[in-house]
C-alpha cells in the first residue's frame, strides 16, 4: 500500500516552530517512503480561526520549501460530515447532548486534571432530536411574545454530538514514534464529544470523515494528541473504514518552561522570521539539529535533509526552544 500523509494546520493562529517541526517530520516520512501528501486546512474552529491565517499558514510552509499533492479545506466539505454524522445517529450511534463543561466536571467522581473528562452518559436516551435538546436549552427562543430584551440578546446555547461509546470499548495500537497504547474508552472517556455543530462539522469526526476519503494511511502529530487517538479510532471504525489507519506521535517543541509555544516564550513565528531575513535553510537548519539531522548552526534545505531522515535519533524528550 502506498503510503499517504498529511498537513493539516489550523488558522488559529500563526505558524511557529513546533508546529513546523512536527510539519517537517511528517513531510519527511511521506517523501522518504516514496509516499504522497495531502494538504488538509482544518478551519472549522470558527470561534479561534483568525482573519488571512490560512493563506499566511501556506506561504510560511511554501517559503520553507514544503509542498504537496493534494489540496482540501474542511469548511467545504461539511455536506461529508453531515452525511457521516446522519449515518451515526440513524445506527444509534451518536446523539444529542445539553451538558456543559461544568456539568460533566461536577458528576467526575474524582479531581480531575487535563481535558478529557469522563462522561457518564447522562444524556442517552434523553432527546429524540437534536432540535429537541436545542429547545430545551432554549425555551424562550420560539416565543414571540416574550418582551424581555435582555433575554432575546442571549446567544442560544448549542447541544453537542456524543458518540455512544460501548461498554468495554478497549483499543490498543502501536504507536511508530511512542510506542504501544492501550486506552479503554468507556471508562476513562466515556461517551465522549463528537461535534459541537448541528451537522456535524466538528474535529473529531471532519479529520475521521476526511482521513478515510483521503486515503491516509498514517498520520504525524504532536504527541499532546496521543490520548485522544483511541477516540478518533473508534469513529474511524464506525465510520466502515477498512483498516485502521497509522499514527506516529512525536515530542512537542516547548519553551524553557517546559510548557508548549507562546507569546510568552518570544516571537517564534515562521513570519517573524522571514519578515526579518532570516534564511529559511537556517530555521530549517534549527529544527533538523534537534533531531539529530543537522549539526548545530548548520543552514540546510528541507529536501536536503531526506537522505538523514531517521525517526529513531528523534529524541523522545520535547525539544526546548529558546528565543
Amino acid at each position: 500500500m502506498k503510503y499517504v500523509g498529511r498537513l493539516a494546520p489550523s488558522p488559529t493562529g500563526a505558524l511557529h516552530l513546533g508546529n513546523v517541526r512536527t510539519f517537517m517530520i511528517a513531510w519527511l516520512r511521506a517523501r522518504s517512503l516514496g509516499g504522497k501528501m495531502v494538504f488538509r486546512m482544518e478551519d472549522l474552529d470558527h470561534p479561534k480561526d483568525k482573519p488571512g491565517a490560512a493563506a499566511d499558514a501556506v506561504r510560511d510552509l511554501q517559503w520553507l520549501g514544503f509542498d504537496w499533492d493534494e489540496e482540501y479545506v474542511q469548511s467545504e466539505r461539511k455536506d461529508l460530515y453531515r452525511d457521516a454524522l446522519s449515518s451515526l445517529v440513524s445506527r444509534g450511534l451518536a446523539y444529542p447532548c445539553v451538558c456543559s463543561r461544568r456539568d460533566v466536571e461536577a458528576a467526575q467522581s474524582a479531581p480531575h486534571e487535563g481535558e478529557q473528562l469522563f462522561y457518564p452518559g447522562t444524556c442517552r436516551g434523553r432527546f429524540a432530536s437534536w432540535s429537541e435538546a436545542y429547545s430545551f436549552l432554549n425555551p424562550l427562543s420560539s416565543s414571540t411574545s416574550n418582551s424581555n430584551s435582555k433575554l432575546q440578546l442571549q446567544p442560544p446555547r448549542i447541544p453537542c454530538w456524543r458518540f455512544r461509546v460501548a461498554d468495554g470499548s478497549r483499543v490498543a495500537f502501536d504507536d511508530v514514534f511512542a510506542g504501544r497504547f492501550e486506552q479503554d474508552v468507556s471508562a476513562t472517556l466515556g461517551d465522549f464529544p463528537l461535534a459541537r455543530d448541528e451537522f456535524g462539522a466538528g474535529y473529531t469526526l471532519a479529520c475521521a470523515v476526511d482521513d478515510i476519503a483521503m486515503g491516509i494511511t498514517e498520520v504525524v502529530r504532536g504527541d499532546d494528541l496521543l490520548a485522544a487517538t483511541p477516540a478518533q479510532i473508534l469513529v474511524t471504525r464506525a465510520l466502515g473504514a477498512e483498516r485502521d489507519i497509522s499514527y506516529c506521535h512525536v515530542p512537542l517543541v516547548v519553551g524553557p518552561d517546559g510548557k508548549r509555544l507562546a507569546k510568552r516564550h518570544g516571537d517564534t513565528r515562521i513570519a517573524a522570521y522571514r519578515a526579518a531575513g532570516v534564511r529559511h535553510e537556517k530555521v530549517i537548519g534549527r529544527l533538523a539539529a534537534s533531531c539529530g539531522w543537522a549539526e548545530e548552526g548548520e543552514e540546510i534545505s528541507l529536501a536536503a535533509l531526506l537522505p538523514r531522515f531517521d525517526l529513531s535519533t528523534i529524541p523522545h524528550a520535547p525539544f526546548i526552544a529558546v528565543t
